[in-house]
């Protein structure tokens, strides 16, 4: 059986083509602004506010000239640091453009004079009529609840935004490889549904997953937990930063527990690889995607390769749990 996210999901590579032929200029335009700004603010929330963490962590792994902050949408509201004609960038970051926190940060900072960017896929909403430089995403309507294409789209967004203001020694080749991404995801999404079936299978009776990654990868394994696991597959989940397993979860880490690993070989995935070793001592359930069995690409690059399989993974957990991976239960019944 199809569910409407398989749909969504293959539409991924073509969303990209057309988002990046489309808003090119607007990026650069966006870059530019970046670079004459003292701070940038990435302000989102749910999947949106996964990829602000991946490409703030990101950066700050590479570069040195850009100082990023990431904020939910109501906590950018309330912050009480904000000083009215800031020399400040503010990106806001949303699938439907009407998400209410963001939205309202987003008019807090209008008031406050601040550059405003706002990235979402709805054209006429009011994000993108109402900041200071739109845009659009072109995925057309997105009706899975994990956000498949509109993640990919807004993440390819923040990187070309903010790679091309780095100072990171390898951009030239990073942003080439950001450029070829919509054929790697082509090829991914071929290659990695019958491994990650089979995985979901496996672990479909299981209840709760922990989710670890280091550097930009810890984005990816909260929008895993958040988004994916618990919205997409109504299961139980934790993301946690590899750093954090022996804080916590190291109590909680017991004989048959399921921990996903995003391992790309950073140099704080050092600390990965141990929480893994421990893990096997523990001979708890270790489920371990490493960038090396899937592209040769820049590091920095992980979460757009990763998602791919995690993504099939989430969709047959959800289908061998009798669930729609694109459905919800609650959520869009609650305004707040």
């Amino acid at each position: 059986m199809k569910y409407k996210m398989y749909d969504e999901m293959m539409e991924q590579p073509d969303s990209l083509r057309k988002t990046f032929e489309s808003e090119f200029s607007n990026l650069e335009k966006v870059s530019k602004l970046v670079l004459d700004a003292d701070k940038v603010y990435l302000i989102g929330c749910g999947s949106s506010i996964s990829t602000c963490y991946s490409v703030r962590d990101a950066i700050r792994m590479s570069s040195t000239n850009i100082d990023i902050e990431v904020y939910t949408g109501y906590e950018f509201y309330y912050n009480k640091k904000l000083v009215e004609g800031e020399n400040s960038i503010a990106i806001f970051t949303s699938q439907s453009g009407e998400t209410a926190d963001t939205l309202a940060s987003l008019r807090r900072a209008n008031e406050y004079g601040l550059q405003t960017v706002s990235i979402s896929n709805e054209p006429d909403s009011s994000m993108i009529k109402e900041a200071k430089t739109p845009i659009a995403t072109r995925c057309e309507t997105e009706t899975a609840i994990l956000g498949t294409k509109t993640y990919i789209t807004q993440l390819a967004c923040l990187y070309q935004i903010l790679f091309s203001a780095s100072d990171y020694e390898n951009k030239t080749e990073l942003l080439a490889q950001l450029a070829e991404m919509p054929k790697m995801l082509d090829k991914l999404l071929l290659l990695t549904e019958d491994e990650n079936k089979a995985l979901a299978e496996e672990f479909k009776d299981e209840d709760i997953f922990y989710c670890l990654g280091s550097g930009p990868n810890f984005g990816l394994a909260y929008k895993l937990a958040m988004t994916m696991l618990m919205e997409g597959a109504i299961k139980h989940a934790c993301p946690e930063y590899s750093a954090e397993f022996r804080h916590g979860l190291i109590e909680r880490a017991e004989k048959d527990v399921p921990i996903i690993f995003l391992k790309s070989d950073f140099e704080s995935d050092e600390i990965t690889q141990k929480a893994i070793d421990f893990a096997d001592n523990l001979e708890l359930k270790s489920i371990i995607y490493d960038l090396k069995d899937y592209a040769d690409v820049d590091k920095l690059l992980s979460p757009f390769i990763f998602v791919i399989p995690l993504e099939w993974f989430v969709y047959y957990l959800a289908h061998f749990n009798g669930e729609d991976p694109g459905a919800t239960r609650h959520i869009g019944k609650v305004r707040y």
